[in-house]
């Protein structure tokens, strides 16, 4: 009677163990620095996506050369819920300040999920920022601060 018993509970065990992976998130294990780092640029393209939403913008360095980066943020609910996101918040020439942690790698892709915020350059209007703020304060090219 006892084997009976048990094997349902050993199937239930079973299940639980073989989707809680399908439950996990990813972390990202060590892939980003810990200090922060402001950049300035011009958007060149939103992907409001799952699981992650990800900002395409232009960054020109002082020798005035120019890169590409990629900001990864929370979903595309997260946004549209905590921040009143639409398609229309950000749009391709818009300037944009980004605080967040850098790939320990140096390719030009920045983390916004913690420690983060985005500014409109012109206005200085914040319309992002994570749960744990960054250490350095608001950057503003506009206003030089």
């Amino acid at each position: 009677m006892r084997t009976i018993f048990n094997v349902p509970k050993i199937a239930i065990a079973a299940l639980l163990a073989a989707s809680a992976p399908l439950l996990a998130h990813h972390g990202d294990a060590g892939r980003f620095e810990e200090t922060t780092i402001s950049l300035t640029g011009t958007v060149v393209a939103v992907q409001l996506v799952n699981p992650h939403a990800t900002i395409i913008f232009n960054v020109e360095d002082r020798t005035g050369t120019t890169a590409t980066w990629q900001a990864e943020l929370g979903s595309p609910r997260q946004l549209a819920t905590r921040f009143g996101w639409t398609r229309s918040t950000l749009t391709p020439g818009t300037e944009i300040t980004v605080t967040g942690r850098p790939l320990k790698s140096g390719s030009p892709y920045i983390n916004l999920t913690e420690r983060a915020r985005i500014v409109l350059s012109k206005t200085c209007t914040e319309i992002y920022h994570s749960n744990t703020l960054p250490d350095e304060p608001m950057a503003c090219a506009s206003t030089g601060s």
